[in-house]
C-alpha cells in the first residue's frame, strides 16, 4: 500500500545509515545473544544530528542480528563500502512478482542483491533459523540455498514493512530464454494463463516435463559435483523442518552472436558500475556447486565468460547456461501447512501435493531433481564385441609370441586327451541348453563334483566337439562376423586359454582375440 518509491528510499536511506554506524564497532567473534539483537533507529524527515534529512514520510529503521549478518557479509567477502554502493548509490529497480506470495522484489543496479519483502512470520522464522544458519555456513560456505545478507524493517505510518537482501540468482544481463520454479510436486504444479502471458513467465513441474521431457544433461563431474550440494542442502532444510522450497532454474540458449555481444555489453557494465570489479564469494551458480579444491582460476575465468552460469545441453543438443538457487525456505511445517496439506490430500492423491512432510518433501524433491531434471552425459560404451576389435592392435603383438609358443604344446597335448573330454559331453550339453534357454542359470556342480572335476582335468583341456561348434550360437559377433570357442584347462591351480580358430578366422587373422576372465 506504500508507494515503493517511498520504500525503496527508506530501505536504501536506512541500510545506509545501519551499516555505516557498525563500522565503527570492533570487530569480535559471534556470540549466541547477537543473533537476537534488534537495533532502532527512527530517521524524521527534517533530519537530525545522527540521521540526514529526506523528503519521504518519517520513519523508524530496524535492524536484526546486525554483528551476525556482518559476519554473513564477511564470509561472501562482501566489503561494507561495496555492500552500500551496491544498494545506496543507484534506484533500486523493482521486479514484477515472480512468485504468489504476494511480496515485492527489488534488485540492485548492479544485479548483485535481491531485496524482497517477508511477512511477520517468516522474518520472525529467519531469525530462529539465523544460529543453525550461521553453523551451516561455517562448515560449507557453497550452496544453493539462499545467502541472507540483511534482515531489516521499516516502519512508518502505523505499517511494519520486513525486507531480506539476498544473493541474485538470475542475472540480468543474460536473457533467461526459460525460468522454471521447480517443486518435484505434480498436483496443479503449471503455470497459470495470466503467467504464460508476461513477458518473462516462471513455468513449473508440468510444464518443464512437458518441454523438456529428456532433462538436462551435464558432464559426470559437473552432475556429481551439483548432486551433491543439493543432497547437503536438502539434509540442512530438513533438520530445520522447512518444505514447500522450490528450485529456481534459469536456462539461457548459448548463440554465439548473442552471447558475444551480450558478454560485451554486462562485462563494461559491471566494470563501470562495480568499484574494482569486485564480485560476492559463491554468489553464481558454478562456485555454488564446485568443491573447495577447484575454486581457482577456474572459476574466475568461467564467471567472466558465461556470468557463472553452469554448462549443460538439453536432449536437441543446444549448448544452455543454467543458473539455479534454492528458494522460499522461509516456510516452517507448522500448523497451516498441516491443514493445508490435509485438505489438499483428500481432494488429490497426498504423496502428489506439493505441502509435505519435510523429510518425504525432501526426497521427493532430491528424486525429481535426479531423476527427471538433472541427468548426467554418459560416454557411449562400446558393445562386447567392439571392446574386442578396438583391443586387437593393441594386445596382437604380445598375445601372438605368447600364442605361438604354446600352440605347439597343446596340439600334442590335445591328441591325447580327446577320450578325457568325452565324459564331460554331459556339463557342455547343460551350458549350451542353458544358452538357447536364456532363462536358466547353469547349476554349479557341488563341492565333491568340482574337486573330481579339478584332478580329472588336471592334466587335460575340455574339448567341444565339431558338432558343438556348429549348433552353438555366437556369444560374441566380431565386427567380422566369425564364430570362435575358448577352451580351458585346470592345471595346479593356473587356467590356461586357447582360442580355437574356425577356418575362416584363420584365414583372417585380424579376428583373433584373446580373452582371458578369472
Amino acid at each position: 500500500q506504500t508507494a515503493s518509491s517511498a520504500i525503496k528510499g527508506a530501505i536504501q536511506l536506512g541500510i545506509g545509515y545501519t551499516v555505516g554506524n557498525l563500522t565503527s564497532k570492533p570487530d569480535r567473534d559471534v556470540l549466541m545473544q547477537d543473533f537476537y539483537v534488534v537495533e532502532s533507529v527512527f530517521l524524521p524527515s527534517e533530519g537530525s544530528n545522527l540521521t540526514p534529512a529526506h523528503h519521504y514520510p518519517d520513519f523508524r529503521f530496524k535492524t536484526y542480528a546486525p554483528l551476525a549478518f556482518r559476519y554473513f557479509r564477511e564470509l561472501f567477502g562482501i566489503k561494507p563500502d561495496d555492500y552500500l554502493y551496491s544498494i545506496c548509490s543507484e534506484p533500486l529497480i523493482e521486479l514484477s512478482n515472480p512468485g504468489a506470495s504476494g511480496s515485492l522484489f527489488f534488485v540492485t543496479s548492479d544485479d548483485e542483491f535481491i531485496i524482497k519483502t517477508v511477512q511477520h512470520k517468516e522474518a520472525e522464522f529467519l531469525q530462529k533459523l539465523l544460529p543453525g544458519y550461521y553453523m551451516n555456513l561455517n562448515q560449507n560456505p557453497r550452496t544453493l540455498l539462499p545467502k541472507f545478507y540483511g534482515l531489516y524493517c521499516v516502519q512508518s505510518g502505523g505499517i511494519n514493512i520486513r525486507i531480506i537482501v539476498m544473493n541474485n540468482v538470475l542475472p540480468r544481463a543474460l536473457k533467461m530464454h526459460f525460468t522454471y520454479d521447480l517443486k518435484g510436486s505434480t498436483y496443479k504444479r503449471r503455470a497459470s494463463r495470466k503467467e504464460r502471458e508476461k513477458s518473462n513467465p516462471t513455468f513449473k513441474d508440468l510444464d518443464f516435463l512437458q518441454d523438456m521431457h529428456e532433462g538436462l544433461y551435464f558432464d559426470s563431474e559437473t552432475h556429481s559435483a551439483l548432486m551433491k550440494t543439493l543432497q547437503r542442502d536438502c539434509r540442512v532444510l530438513e533438520s530445520f523442518k522447512i518444505m514447500d522450497y522450490s528450485l529456481l532454474l534459469g536456462i539461457h540458449i548459448l548463440n554465439s552472436n548473442m552471447k558475444e555481444k551480450e558478454g560485451e555489453c554486462s562485462q563494461s557494465a559491471s566494470d563501470a558500475k562495480r568499484p574494482g570489479g569486485q564480485k560476492v564469494l559463491y554468489s553464481t551458480a558454478m562456485e555454488s556447486i564446485q568443491g573447495p579444491g577447484k575454486s581457482g582460476d577456474s572459476v574466475t575465468t568461467a564467471a567472466t565468460n558465461t556470468m557463472g552460469g553452469i554448462p549443460a545441453k538439453s536432449h536437441k543438443g543446444e549448448k544452455l547456461l543454467l543458473f539455479m538457487g534454492i528458494i522460499d525456505i522461509l516456510q516452517s511445517y507448522r500448523l497451516m501447512k498441516k491443514l493445508e496439506h490435509s485438505w489438499k490430500a483428500l481432494v488429490y492423491d497426498g504423496d502428489t501435493v506439493s505441502v509435505h512432510r519435510p523429510s518425504f518433501y525432501a526426497d521427493r524433491f532430491l528424486k525429481f531433481m535426479s531423476t527427471r531434471v538433472f541427468k548426467k552425459v554418459h560416454a557411449l560404451k562400446s558393445s562386447p564385441s567392439k571392446k574386442r576389435c578396438n583391443s586387437i592392435t593393441a594386445l596382437k603383438a604380445t598375445s601372438q609370441e605368447i600364442v605361438c609358443a604354446v600352440s605347439q604344446e597343446w596340439k600334442d597335448e590335445k591328441r591325447g586327451i580327446l577320450v578325457e573330454g568325452q565324459s564331460y559331453a554331459s556339463l557342455d550339453e547343460e551350458v549350451l541348453a542353458s544358452r538357447h534357454r536364456p532363462d536358466l542359470v547353469p547349476s554349479t556342480p557341488s563341492l565333491f563334483e568340482a574337486a573330481s572335476l579339478a584332478t580329472t582335468i588336471s592334466s587335460s583341456s575340455l574339448n567341444v566337439d565339431e558338432h558343438y561348434q556348429r549348433d552353438q550360437p555366437m556369444l560374441y559377433s566380431s565386427s567380422k562376423g566369425l564364430p570362435s570357442s575358448s577352451t580351458f584347462t585346470l592345471e595346479d591351480s593356473a587356467i590356461y586359454l586357447t582360442s580355437e580358430q574356425s577356418t575362416l578366422e584363420t584365414e583372417n587373422d585380424n579376428a583373433s582375440v584373446l580373452d582371458v576372465y578369472l
